[in-house]
This record gives C-alpha cells, sequence and structure tokens, in this order.
C-alpha cells in the first residue's frame, strides 16, 4: 500500500472515529493525519497548498466549536479528496 494511501485510509478512520463520538481518540490520531497530509501535500502546487491551508483551517474551527460531524464530514471528503487531487 502506497503512503498516500494509507494516509486516505487514517483520515477515514479519524473519522469514523469523531462520527462515534470517540473524539479525544479521534483527536490524537487528528495529529498524525495533519502531519502526513502537510508531508503529501508540501510539494503541491500553490493551489492546493492554498486549499490545504483553507481545509485545515475549517477543520481546526469545527475542533474548537466541538463539532465532530461537522470536522469528520472534513476530513472524509474535503481532504480525503485534496489528498487523491495531489495522487494527480
Amino acid at each position: 500500500m502506497s503512503a498516500l494511501n494509507q494516509s486516505l485510509d487514517q483520515c477515514r478512520q479519524c473519522a469514523a472515529l469523531f462520527r462515534l463520538g470517540r473524539d479525544v481518540e479521534a483527536a490524537l490520531a487528528m495529529v498524525d493525519v495533519f502531519e502526513q497530509a502537510q508531508q503529501h501535500l508540501s510539494a503541491a502546487a500553490a493551489d492546493v497548498q492554498q486549499a490545504w491551508a483553507q481545509i485545515l483551517m475549517h477543520m481546526l474551527d469545527c475542533q474548537e466549536r466541538q463539532d465532530w460531524l461537522g470536522l469528520a464530514d472534513f476530513m472524509e471528503y474535503e481532504l480525503a479528496e485534496l489528498l487523491e487531487s495531489a495522487r494527480r
């Protein structure tokens, strides 16, 4: 399994933990997900990096509001899609 596929799986698993209400466990896993995403996206085009910064800002805002379902949505859909676009 490639590193990017592994990151996508971790992203979706973390989102599932948030959906299940396991926010403490998910928040710990989220740190690793964000670090890996940053590594994958650091060499991407400027527009992709800008999108990453916006998504990250939205996710951190969700975390601050304790909007776990919103955070899960951003991780499972927006971040996963952005990581997929970095593959191309």
